[in-house]
């Protein structure tokens, strides 16, 4: 709602940029994509990687860990 809000300003101060913003803004929103997916996809890679160094750290902290008396 903001954003829209936003965008009325603009378009009441200077309505050739408004829509010009109006126009590019999904070209850019295309062009981006990629680079958002590819963070998405670097984002799931270093958790997997965090997870596998962590695991003996969990296991020796777990709960129902096995304990000889």
């Amino acid at each position: 709602m903001i954003a829209f809000l936003l965008w009325c300003l603009l378009f009441i101060v200077c309505w050739p940029l408004a829509l010009m913003a109006l126009i590019l803004y999904p070209i850019v929103w295309l062009l981006l994509l990629p680079f958002r997916i590819v963070g998405i996809s670097v984002n799931g890679a270093l958790a997997l990687v965090w997870a596998v160094v962590m695991l003996p750290a969990r296991l020796l902290s777990a709960p129902f860990r096995l304990s000889r008396i």
